[in-house]
């Protein structure tokens, strides 16, 4: 019997403050196999915090607690220090929201991609070379040469992004969390960075777990869509049915988007029912 590639039950997670615990994951059950799935909700939703519980990233004083958190069948709450690191980046990766603040300043992109392929391959120097110049091309930097060298402040927003996924894919892992990927750059770059994504977990028969704030973009790019609201999951549908979508705050989310073809001359407010906290 095949397990799922990521199967979530009943988890927990509460960050300590001034008045005791404060829940910010309130038991969310999720299952993915190698799918795109996109996780939507405003900020504060609990979104991040799933995806890094998956992978042991959050603080140590958070208090986490699941009824199953397993990655291929691994469960992930027993799990040592040790064994986690060669899970992260070997077998799950992520990419984050800004390249300003993920990419190391001081070691050149092309090193840095190097570097998180021969920590998996171990493959000698030349050879990681070699495939960082490979990886560069393959998310379609047209001087692959020129990028290799530069440092992260001598590329754009896209291009850092690019060299980023570059890293996350040197290990060739098996689920790729992108968290917010393409909220620091514009509209054109987005569309280019997101059809990259989803070429390439096609072609390489990933699982994608998109992260985002954005309906209509999860919507285009994903198989379904988990929408987020206090910590819980209130609604899962397929992304291609986003738009028919039955819960209130999904459809709150939805019509206070703008929209081209129904132009208003005020959007309305999300009214918000305190029974979705339930």
């Amino acid at each position: 019997m095949t397990h799922p590639l990521v199967e979530i039950r009943d988890l927990r997670v509460d960050f300590p403050g001034p008045n005791g615990f404060v829940p910010a994951v309130r038991g969310v059950s999720l299952s993915m196999g190698r799918e795109k799935l996109g996780i939507v909700g405003e900020s504060g939703s609990g979104k991040s915090v799933t995806g890094r519980a998956l992978m042991k990233l959050l603080p140590p004083q958070a208090r986490v607690a699941a009824a199953a958190l397993r990655f291929d069948g691994i469960d992930i709450a027993a799990t040592t220090p040790r064994a986690m690191r060669k899970l992260r980046g070997a077998r799950i990766g992520l990419v984050l929201q800004d390249p300003k603040f993920s990419l190391n300043p001081v070691m050149t992109a092309g090193a840095q991609i190097a570097e998180a392929w021969a920590t998996h391959k171990r493959g000698p120097a030349r050879e990681a070379r070699d495939a960082a110049m490979s990886l560069l091309e393959q998310v379609l930097i047209r001087d692959p040469r020129r990028v290799y060298d530069a440092y992260p402040h001598q590329l754009s927003g896209g291009m850092g992004q690019r060299v980023m996924i570059a890293m996350m894919l040197a290990p060739e892992p098996d689920l790729l969390i992108a968290d917010e990927p393409t909220s620091a750059l514009d509209a054109t770059v987005q569309a280019e960075i997101l059809r990259l994504i989803d070429r390439l977990v096609s072609d390489r028969g990933m699982g994608l777990m998109l992260i985002s704030h954005d309906l209509p973009l999860v919507s285009r790019f994903c198989d379904r869509v988990a929408v987020m609201y206090a910590g819980r999951v209130v609604e899962e549908i397929a992304a291609k049915d986003l738009h028919a979508a039955t819960h209130p705050y999904t459809r709150g989310l939805l019509d206070c988007m703008p929209r081209l073809d129904a132009p208003r001359t005020r959007l309305p407010v999300l009214s918000r029912d305190p029974a979705w906290r339930a």
